[in-house]
Protein backbone atom coordinates (compact mmCIF):
# COMPACT_ATOMS: atom_id res chain seq x y z
CA UNK A 1 0.00 0.00 0.00
CA UNK A 2 1.00 3.60 -1.10
CA UNK A 3 0.42 6.39 1.57
CA UNK A 4 1.33 10.19 1.19
CA UNK A 5 2.89 11.15 4.60
CA UNK A 6 5.42 13.22 6.25
CA UNK A 7 9.15 12.83 6.60
CA UNK A 8 11.17 14.94 9.02
CA UNK A 9 14.28 16.42 8.67
CA UNK A 10 16.44 19.20 10.21
CA UNK A 11 18.24 18.92 13.50
CA UNK A 12 16.96 19.08 16.77
CA UNK A 13 14.05 21.43 17.39
CA UNK A 14 14.41 22.59 13.81
CA UNK A 15 12.45 20.25 11.97
CA UNK A 16 11.23 21.20 8.43
CA UNK A 17 9.21 17.85 6.62
CA UNK A 18 8.67 16.79 3.09
CA UNK A 19 5.91 15.75 1.87
CA UNK A 20 6.58 11.85 0.10
CA UNK A 21 4.78 8.98 -1.56
CA UNK A 22 6.08 5.87 0.21
CA UNK A 23 5.45 2.67 1.23
CA UNK A 24 3.84 1.71 4.14
CA UNK A 25 5.87 -0.12 5.46
CA UNK A 26 9.13 1.56 4.78
CA UNK A 27 10.52 3.80 7.96
CA UNK A 28 9.41 7.77 8.10
CA UNK A 29 12.41 8.70 6.79
CA UNK A 30 13.16 5.60 4.54
CA UNK A 31 13.37 5.77 1.08
CA UNK A 32 10.49 7.26 -0.50
CA UNK A 33 9.22 6.78 -4.36
CA UNK A 34 8.45 10.53 -5.31
CA UNK A 35 9.07 14.15 -3.18
CA UNK A 36 5.43 15.88 -3.81
CA UNK A 37 6.05 18.96 -1.51
CA UNK A 38 7.67 20.66 1.79
CA UNK A 39 6.84 21.83 4.68
CA UNK A 40 8.22 24.37 7.08
CA UNK A 41 6.45 24.93 9.83
CA UNK A 42 8.34 27.85 11.21
CA UNK A 43 8.09 29.44 7.97
CA UNK A 44 3.98 28.81 6.57
CA UNK A 45 4.78 30.76 3.69
CA UNK A 46 7.71 28.10 2.46
CA UNK A 47 4.84 25.39 1.94
CA UNK A 48 5.44 24.35 -1.42
CA UNK A 49 3.02 21.01 -2.53
CA UNK A 50 2.93 19.90 -6.56
CA UNK A 51 -1.22 19.37 -6.22
CA UNK A 52 -0.74 16.95 -10.20
CA UNK A 53 1.47 15.18 -8.38
CA UNK A 54 -1.28 14.44 -5.32
CA UNK A 55 -3.87 13.99 -7.67
CA UNK A 56 -1.99 11.51 -9.79
CA UNK A 57 -0.85 9.01 -6.46
CA UNK A 58 -4.30 9.28 -5.76
CA UNK A 59 -5.90 8.16 -8.55
CA UNK A 60 -3.41 5.33 -8.80
CA UNK A 61 -4.51 4.81 -5.18
CA UNK A 62 -2.56 6.21 -2.44
CA UNK A 63 -3.97 7.31 0.97
CA UNK A 64 -3.03 10.71 2.62
CA UNK A 65 -2.28 11.09 6.04
CA UNK A 66 -4.36 13.18 8.44
CA UNK A 67 -1.68 15.21 8.36
CA UNK A 68 -1.00 15.86 4.82
CA UNK A 69 -4.87 16.56 4.30
CA UNK A 70 -4.90 19.40 6.94
CA UNK A 71 -1.90 20.63 5.06
CA UNK A 72 -3.63 20.94 1.80
CA UNK A 73 -6.66 21.89 3.12
CA UNK A 74 -4.96 25.04 5.17
CA UNK A 75 -2.88 25.47 2.04
CA UNK A 76 -5.88 26.00 -0.29
CA UNK A 77 -7.71 28.49 1.86
CA UNK A 78 -4.95 30.53 2.26
CA UNK A 79 -4.65 31.22 -1.49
Amino acid sequence: MVVIRLARYGRKHKPFYRIVVIDKRKARNGLYIEQVGCYDPFQCKNTNINYEKILYWKSVGAQMSKTVISLIKKKSINN
